[in-house]
């Protein structure tokens, strides 16, 4: 090589070795990578900068170093070379003296000249700090080596507990760890645990009890995720920092501690004591438990077991409770049992009380649970043999978590532009499945290291379920977006809870539960089928119990926060990952990979929300694809056989899916709890109602179905409720406006714009609820199901499937009916005719008589509807509930024709509806002979129509005021009607407000064409002060009642409670109306705040708990008098449903029906029930310490002046015909 190269220097040479590959990094050859790559693509900080530069002068060094040596070697061969020629000079006649070739290569040597000596002198000092930095490097690997290995071993901050934790070592002699569990269990709590809190605000107590909920949460799912090494790890960390141990608790530890004794780990759970103690906790029952049942396990000597019973005998704890106070699986109470034999070999642990000897002591319940006079109830229609093979059927639905369902939506002609949109359809969700599951393990890889780090994560919860069941959930919610998105937080929402409910449905499956359930439910099947036969007959909820299998410890549900997290992360996930080619966008797009969803900011009801959009060429290529199949959750689909019955808060409905016997918002636990702390026998009622609700078999009403299927496959009909598709949604103006538009045209435009977007959102909701509805009636057409029932926090009941049940529209409602049929009987067919006029709306003022003249009058355009419903005079569609009418009017013209009416089979169900129910009760509680007569408590020829009594009363007080002269009382004269009033009337007593009310009215008028528009104003002001007026003169004591209701919750309130009440079947309630606490979820695409106000530590909402009082006590007694009627029409062998205050049953038990819906009235309200209300919001809020203080004393006076009642006498409700009509 010639020295003219190497005379470029050190800078030609940095060129000539410039990196190709990445920064920092060797390439596979092992040559150097570079360490100059570009800047712009490095994410080092600025530390790390400086060290990959010093290694790269390092190694840059070197490779100069050899360079040189190389460079000088060559040189050196040169002049030798050179040297030789000129020796053989002068035989050739060469002139170059020996001497100054000799010289030359001695100098050989220093040719690199003084930058070459400058370069060895910052090689050396580069040298130094290379290994500089390798010792740092070397410390850093060997630091963070430790910091991924799992704590075991606990740091104390109490110094006496930690040199007593030395004396546990290698070293010591004999067993320490047993006499350390001894002096542990004597040590007395050095300090409180929690410290006074009283200057801490509410707002401060809820965030920390936030943080409690999602560790302890953490926690236990690593023990249920078999990850109970990181759950000790993460205690262990946040035990040995004195902030963050303050706010953990005892069942913190002995989640972690419960985890240890199953393994049979006895020195990490003398760990777990040794830091329950640092922390000034004393050990409960469950602590006891777990030490017990671990050395239970492990085969400890008796002098141990009898030391830990002897100590926990000293904490005031019994040996019994262990059995009977703690919830533990099978096996950990043999452990136990095992144990505690050892020490005491004589231990029988203590029997559960049997469900028999619990007995419901309630007054209106007596005859129910009555042993005295025992009773035949009714059964199923079905065979054993059928009902077992239905339950084979939900238990695999439920075992699978979903349901997939054809769609009713017309099949499209399969062209080759369908099958190819299926086609790359089905490439993409292959790609994006494969794609999901590598991006979930990374996830699920940095959420460990979260953990290992001490904090709490994601991780455990990845764990519960297969990369490949999240893929499979994400791409199921991916398929139900509509093309409008969804909020992130409602989809992150409902993504943790899916995941939650499939977790609990797994552990079932892989436990012995379901063997176990199944021969329970088998032996149950005794008492519902229709060929069996039992000893005693009792109700399904006592049948249950008297099988005598204990439960399985339910799931405790996740924090709201943490469900909220754990969907946001995996919504994030298929954000990032779910990718498809730009040309499936554009024609002329390229193959360039475009996100299918797009995380976007609107604006809802003046708040700005993130929603994930869909992209429109993506929901182009659904709808081309046209797919006719949905997916739904298993809990969301009616059940193919009887439901479990209702025994406890946390056990009935379904097979495998966990449901609430309290439906309540997201997040509350209040509800609960109380649940929880009742006495069993005191939720009894409640319970055999809510079974006896699920247990009504059901079935699909085909010819309904058909002629439904048809119009919606067509364009829908609005008219009759049947939604439009999206093709007749109104189209916004095509076009642009010139640049020279006034600014009036373009605001007009985009109004119109706004309104085609609103109307084509609406029907697009509509036409998917009913699509829903639909297909899963088309789905059930040939079986029969049950509608299984919760309540909300008042007590009022619902079916849990969503989508499909008797609760929905009048379309709804038309495509049910009784599975199990009942002969018309005698009355039967003129209960059918009644009805059906009921149906129409046409004679609600005339008697039952003059409705049942009505139909026959009109027998030939019932039969016409019955027989050409499409085709014929279409009489049925003018009915206030037409799809109900046609149905009856098929039911009508099949008994009508039938050899003898009487002996016809129907299974249609007849409604019997209160007349203004909520106002009823008002009456009954005031014993207002005024308002009595007006909502039919009181017997009558004709039924009284409450809203035309008040527009009556509302007319008189105009004329009244338009002879004085006032000018919108002279506008209003024959306006004032029925309808104008009626929606205000209703909504008052359920504690609609004036402002409220005048909105009301306001919008009737709005419809009134030749009303004047310029007065809607003033006189929507003017008829809801005399609505109210009204309703006050002819409800005095129901108004009384009212206000009384409303001052006592405003001053509970305002002692810093949330009001609470016992319903007459004993169901505790409690307001879910707070401050908003909110809650944040930081990081990820966007920081999701939400409000949390379901919570007892946070201050109640004075406003909402006072409005809201009123109108919930008022339900809390409805639906404690649809549940009488429930169980007493059960005992008479009647089929029972309802609507709220609308009761059905088969038209030949209509009779007994409205009999037993009267007696049931009476009894209930014969109760002193406003005496007892205040009797318990006395002993509830105005005892104790903080009876003295001056809010309390007021609140006092006013639960102790309960309003006084009127002469009205109840038993005239009995004859009452109107009652419920």
């Amino acid at each position: 090589m010639s020295a003219l190269f190497w005379g470029r220097g050190a800078s030609g040479l940095r060129w000539a070795l410039w990196p190709t590959g990445r920064p920092g990094l060797l390439t596979e050859e092992g040559s150097l990578g570079g360490v100059w790559g570009c800047r712009r693509t490095s994410s080092a900080s600025p530390c790390e900068q400086d060290r990959r530069k010093d290694w790269g002068h390092a190694k840059l060094l070197e490779v100069l170093e050899a360079r040189v040596r190389q460079l000088q070697a060559d040189r050196v061969l040169e002049m030798l070379a050179k040297q030789v020629d000129v020796a053989r000079l002068p035989e050739a006649g060469g002139s170059q003296p020996p001497r100054k070739a000799q010289a030359g290569a001695e100098a050989a040597p220093g040719l690199s000249g003084r930058w070459a000596r400058k370069l060895d002198k910052e090689k050396r000092m580069m040298q130094k700090r290379k290994q500089q930095l390798e010792a740092r490097l070397q410390q850093r690997a060997e630091r963070r080596a430790r910091e991924q290995q799992l704590r075991v071993e606990p740091r104390l901050l109490s110094g006496q507990l930690a040199e007593r934790l030395q004396q546990c070592g290698p070293s010591a002699p004999g067993s320490p760890w047993e006499e350390q569990l001894a002096g542990l269990l004597q040590e007395a709590p050095r300090r409180l645990h929690c410290e006074d809190q009283g200057s801490a605000d509410r707002v401060s107590r809820a965030q920390c009890e936030g943080q409690q909920q999602r560790l302890l949460a953490f926690l236990q799912c690593c023990v249920l995720a078999d990850q109970l090494a990181l759950a000790h790890h993460v205690l262990v960390t946040q035990h040995g920092k004195a902030r963050q141990q303050r706010a953990l608790t005892l069942p913190m530890y002995n989640t972690v501690l419960l985890g240890w004794a199953r393994k049979g780990s006895f020195k990490e759970l003398v760990y777990v004591f040794f830091m329950l103690k640092d922390a000034g906790l004393s050990p409960d029952l469950l602590s006891y438990a777990a030490a017990l049942q671990c050395m239970g396990r492990l085969g400890q000597d008796a002098s141990t077991i009898q030391r830990c019973l002897k100590q926990m005998a000293e904490d005031g704890l019994q040996l019994q409770e262990l059995f009977t106070s703690v919830v533990l699986s099978k096996e950990d109470q043999a452990a136990l049992l095992s144990a505690v034999r050892k020490a005491e070999p004589t231990f029988s642990p203590p029997q559960p009380p049997l469900p028999s000897s619990q007995v419901n002591t309630s007054p209106l319940l007596r005859e129910i649970y009555n042993k005295e006079h025992p009773t035949s109830y009714p059964r199923q229609h079905l065979t054993l043999k059928t009902l077992k093979g239905l339950f084979q059927q939900q238990l695999s639905v439920e075992m699978a978590t979903t349901v997939t369902v054809d769609s009713v939506e017309k099949a499209p002609l399969l062209t080759k532009e369908v099958l190819q949109a299926r086609k790359t359809l089905q490439g993409l969700r292959a790609r994006w499945e494969a794609e999901l599951c590598q991006v979930l393990r990374e996830t699920k890889a940095s959420e460990a290291h979260t953990a290992r780090e001490g904090r709490p994560s994601l991780f455990p919860y990845l764990c519960l379920l297969s990369e490949g069941e999240f893929a499979g959930l994400l791409l199921q919610t991916l398929q139900a977006l509509p093309p409008q998105g969804e909020s992130l937080l409602s989809l992150a929402q409902q993504l943790g809870l899916r995941i939650f409910n499939r977790h609990v449905v797994q552990r079932k499956r892989l436990s012995d539960e379901v063997w176990a359930l199944e021969r329970r439910y088998f032996k149950y099947l005794g008492l519902l089928a229709s060929d069996s036969r039992v000893a005693v007959s009792r109700l399904p909820r006592q049948h249950w119990e008297a099988l005598g299998v204990p439960e399985a410890p339910h799931e405790q549900p996740w924090p709201l926060p943490v469900v909220v997290q754990l969907g946001k992360q995996l919504a994030e996930v298929l954000v990032q990952t779910v990718k498809m080619p730009g040309h499936l966008a554009e024609c002329q797009g390229s193959c360039k990979l475009i996100p299918v969803l797009y995380h976007v900011y609107s604006f809802r009801s003046f708040r700005q929300i993130g929603i994930l959009k869909p992209h429109p060429a993506f929901m182009q290529l659904l709808a081309t694809a046209a797919e006719r199949t949905m997916t739904f959750e298993a809990a969301e689909v009616p059940m193919l056989c009887p439901p479990l019955p209702w025994t406890s808060p946390h056990s009935g409905a379904f097979l495998l899916s966990p449901t609430k016997l309290m439906r309540s918002m997201e997040g509350t636990t209040q509800h609960q709890r109380l649940l929880e702390a009742c006495p069993p026998a005191q939720l009894h009622g409640v319970l055999d109602a809510l079974t006896q609700l699920g247990n009504c078999a059901w079935r699909v009403n085909g010819r309904v179905l058909d002629l439904v299927l048809k119009l919606f496959t067509a364009k829908g009909c609005p008219r009759l409720g049947v939604p439009a598709p999206p093709s007749e949604a109104p189209r916004p103006p095509q076009g642009r406006l010139p640049r020279n538009a006034p600014p009036e045209r373009k605001a007009e435009l985009r109004r119109e714009l706004a309104r085609c977007l609103k109307v084509a959102r609406e029907m697009h909701s509509l036409r998917t609820d009913a699509l829903y509805r639909l297909s899963l009636a088309q789905y059930l057409r040939h079986r029969v199901f049950w509608l299984p029932h919760n309540m909300d926090f008042r007590g009022r009941t619902y079916p849990c499937p969503p989508h499909f049940n008797h609760l929905g529209s009048d379309l709804a409602r038309a495509l049910l009916e009784f599975a199990q049929g009942r002969p018309l009987g005698s009355h039967g067919l003129d209960w059918l005719k009644v009805h059906l006029v009921n149906l129409t709306g046409l004679k609600k003022r005339e008697s039952l008589q003059a409705r049942l003249a009505f139909a026959d009058e009109v027998m030939k355009d019932i039969l016409d509807s019955a027989d050409r419903p499409l085709t014929g005079r279409k009489w049925w569609m003018e009915a206030d509930e037409p799809w109900q009418a046609l149905a009856c009017c098929m039911e009508i013209a099949q008994a009508v024709r039938a050899r003898d009416p009487a002996a016809h089979i129907s299974h249609f169900p007849v409604h019997q509806d209160g007349s203004c129910n909520g106002l009823q009760h008002y009456a009954a509680l005031g014993r207002d002979s005024v308002g009595a007569a007006s909502v039919n408590l009181v017997p009558s020829d004709l039924p009284q129509d409450v809203y035309s009594g008040v527009a009556t009363q509302v007319e008189v007080f105009r004329r009244q005021d338009a002879k004085r002269g006032v000018q919108v009382a002279r506008v209003l004269e024959g306006f004032i009607n029925r309808k104008v009033v009626k929606q205000t009337v209703m909504t008052v007593v359920y504690g609609v407000t004036r402002y409220g009310g005048r909105l009301q009215i306001e919008k009737r008028l709005r419809e009134l064409s030749d009303f004047p528009q310029e007065f809607v104003w003033e006189a929507s002001h003017y008829l809801v002060r005399q609505v109210f007026n009204s309703l006050q003169e002819m409800f005095s004591g129901t108004r009384a009642i009212q206000r009384w209701l409303a001052e006592s919750a405003r001053l509970i309130a305002r002692t810093g409670s949330a009001v609470e009440w016992v319903t007459p079947l004993g169901i505790p309630v409690i307001q879910p109306y707070h401050q908003d606490a909110k809650v944040l979820i930081n990081g990820g695409i966007q920081s999701l705040t939400f409000s949390n106000s379901g919570d007892t530590s946070q201050k109640p909402n004075v406003l909402k708990q006072k409005n809201g009082f009123p109108p919930n006590f008022i339900h809390s007694l409805d639906s404690s008098h649809m549940m009488l009627t429930a169980l007493h029409c059960y005992r008479k062998g009647l089929t029972f449903v309802s609507v709220h205050d609308c009761f059905w049953t088969h038209a030949a038990d209509v009779a007994i029906m409205n009999q037993v819906c009267r007696e049931q009235f009476v009894r209930l309200h014969s109760q002193p029930i406003l005496h007892d209300l205040s009797r318990f919001l006395v002993e509830r809020f105005c005892s104790g310490p903080r009876s003295k203080k001056v809010r309390v004393a007021r609140l006092l006076d006013m639960l102790l002046s309960v309003p006084k009642t009127g002469a009205f006498n109840l038993e005239q409700v009995k004859h009452s015909t109107y009652f419920f009509s």
